[in-house]
């Protein structure tokens, strides 16, 4: 999973974290799988893009793409997003290793234009990578429950995790069939 805070476990316990518990269930599912945390707190798309290489170290069977969030909480420019973003599954698609796309929504506060644009960053390479597995948006039935989030209203809590593991669990074995055999 090369991603962000939210991947890397941001407030809680490694094993309550998304790579841990998308791992467990799979494995509960007959999955003989292994999740790898590619996740830096705080990193932008340009900051996966930059760490890519050394993020496939452990050649990985496929990746997760998990980015995008702190570039809608930062207001950067969306055709930079998509860009980084697009680099990162060309490289992917180049070396033949199953990719999926985890999209993001930008905040409200951002204006409306913005939110448009940002959203249409993930459309657009659902489109033009439709071999990539395609999650709309990563913190689906999370984001904004407050239940469901830690006191910052922005990281996900063991229960949102749970909940994060629930709804994308089946795009994820999507993209493990399209995995090349160990």
């Amino acid at each position: 999973m090369l991603g962000d805070s939210i991947t890397a476990a941001y407030g809680l316990a490694k094993s309550d974290g998304l790579p841990a518990k998308l791992e467990a269930a799979l494995k509960a599912k007959g999955g003989a799988v292994t999740v790898i945390d590619a996740g830096v707190s705080g990193d932008t798309t340009a900051g996966g893009r930059s760490r890519l290489e050394w993020s496939l170290a452990d050649k990985p069977d496929a990746v997760i793409v998990a980015l995008g969030g702190n570039d809608g909480l930062r207001g950067i420019d969306p055709r930079n997003s998509e860009a980084n973003l697009r680099a990162i599954l060309e490289a992917l698609k180049a070396r033949n290793i199953p990719a999926m796309i985890a999209g993001m929504l930008a905040p409200p506060n951002l204006g409306a234009d913005y939110g448009r644009e940002f959203a249409a960053v993930f459309q657009t390479l659902h489109r033009d990578f439709p071999d990539a597995v395609f999650y709309p948006f990563l913190l689906d039935g999370v984001a904004g429950e407050a239940t469901l989030n830690q006191p910052d209203r922005i990281h996900p809590n063991p229960q949102g995790v749970e909940e994060m593991v629930r709804r994308m669990t089946p795009a994820v074995e999507d993209l493990l069939s399209k995995a090349r055999p160990a």
